[in-house]
């Protein structure tokens, strides 16, 4: 977990929820408190620690200081991968991984993390492997419920994959040259035979 790379666990629950809310949210320090559900000057010294190097920044609005997460921060992507494997669907793909029988690959978009609506041909989760589907659906309709929102996601077995990317099919090459987040397995084997 998170928590296991920074020693403040008050950090960690800012971060997971800065990098899983829609993309540009701002939060006002009384909103992120109830959230993490935190003492206010913990909240306040993490954010003055974090908005120190570069990871947050604040305005002013209307007599309230709001802060945002800043996408152009060094470690941005890294930081949106560790919360993506730990939290949410990523976090319970993972957590449920040998019940859901044997994956291969297993991502998430990176528009599905930072909360854009998918548009046509999108897919927000892939997996790829002998999938024990009953499980797979539970975890899916439970994140579903959880955000309120339809998540739009395929799966395959590996043979089906392994011939859908040799014939080229449009559909999974659109899928794969998306911005991911690999949650199971290695991202230059998954794209193996699509670079040639």
């Amino acid at each position: 977990m998170l928590e296991e790379l920074f020693v403040s666990r008050v950090r960690v629950k800012i971060l997971q929820l800065f990098l899983t809310a829609p993309q540009e949210s701002l939060f006002h320090v009384r909103e992120i408190v109830r959230r993490v559900s935190e003492e206010i000057n913990a909240v306040r010294r993490e954010l003055a620690r974090m908005e120190k190097f570069g990871e947050v920044t604040s305005e002013w609005r209307a007599n309230r200081r709001l802060y945002r997460f800043r996408k152009d921060y060094v470690y941005y992507k890294e930081l949106l991968s560790l919360v993506a494997k730990s939290t949410g669907l990523g976090g319970n793909l993972i957590k449920n991984k040998n019940k859901l029988g044997k994956i291969k690959f297993a991502f998430v978009s990176t528009l599905f993390l930072k909360g854009v609506s998918s548009s046509q041909g999108d897919i927000d989760l892939l997996v790829v492997g002998s999938i024990v589907l009953p499980e797979l659906q539970a975890i899916i309709a439970d994140e579903q419920a959880k955000r309120e929102s339809e998540i739009n996601y395929s799966f395959m077995d590996e043979a089906e994959f392994k011939f859908r990317v040799k014939r080229r099919d449009p559909f999974i090459l659109h899928v794969l040259i998306q911005p991911k987040v690999m949650l199971i397995g290695d991202e230059d084997e998954l794209l193996e035979g699509v670079m040639v």
